[in-house]
């Protein structure tokens, strides 16, 4: 898996630079390597926040706070990692998709049996206003969040997540390194071929795992 020199480095490769930056983590002290510095960290969580990436997706149970909205029933601490919400759920839940019936009503002449899918339950993120803090807004008690996190580990990267930073990265890069009208525009094409590559990263991300749906329609009962 590529490093994030490597990645920077490709995506001063992208704009036709040398691209032999040694070091991000101090800078060098190349003007290559300050930018890359200033501007990876921003490219890399505005992709993963961008798409629901497995390599980024992870779930856990939430705080649970002082309500300060009566609107909600119940506020939670939003996790410290947490770039975007995907999904809050009951805390035994075991997916995202819901309804409870018995199974009988699919299956005539079996022994009736419970079936249950969850359904994510609503919610919503904002700032307390008395702490400063993130928080969740929900009616779910011993809430569950589904949400994407901030990974820096760049071993943990795909292949295609990591050729499309590359691409943004280099959207980033195009201005000071570039300069002028031709960066901006150099930029804007970088981050067009970055964004294009999304749809190809997304299907490969989404067959890292399936969720079965099953569907109780009212004439089956």
């Amino acid at each position: 898996m590529s490093s994030e020199v490597e990645i920077c480095n490709l995506a001063l490769a992208h704009l036709g630079d040398s691209a032999t930056v040694a070091s991000i983590d101090p800078p060098e002290g190349s003007a290559q390597a300050e930018h890359c510095a200033r501007w990876y960290p921003v490219a890399r969580n505005s992709l993963l926040e961008l798409q629901e990436w497995h390599f980024a997706t992870t779930r856990t149970l939430l705080a649970e706070l002082v309500n300060p909205f009566p609107q909600w029933q119940h506020a939670y601490a939003r996790p410290a990692d947490c770039l975007k919400l995907l999904a809050i759920l009951p805390s035994d839940a075991t997916g995202d998709v819901a309804q409870t019936f018995p199974t009988d009503c699919l299956n005539p002449g079996f022994a009736p049996q419970v079936c249950t899918i969850y359904t994510p339950a609503e919610f919503a993120a904002e700032i307390d206003a008395t702490t400063g803090n993130q928080i969740i807004l929900t009616n779910q008690a011993n809430a569950l969040v589904r949400y994407t996190r901030a990974v820096t580990d760049t071993s943990k990267f795909s292949p295609l997540f990591t050729d499309a930073l590359g691409w943004y990265l280099a959207g980033y890069l195009a201005g000071p390194v570039l300069k002028g009208e031709t960066g901006v525009n150099v930029g804007r094409a970088m981050k067009a071929e970055a964004l294009a590559m999304l749809s190809a990263a997304a299907v490969s991300s989404a067959n890292q795992g399936s969720r079965q749906q099953v569907h109780a329609y009212p004439w089956s009962r």
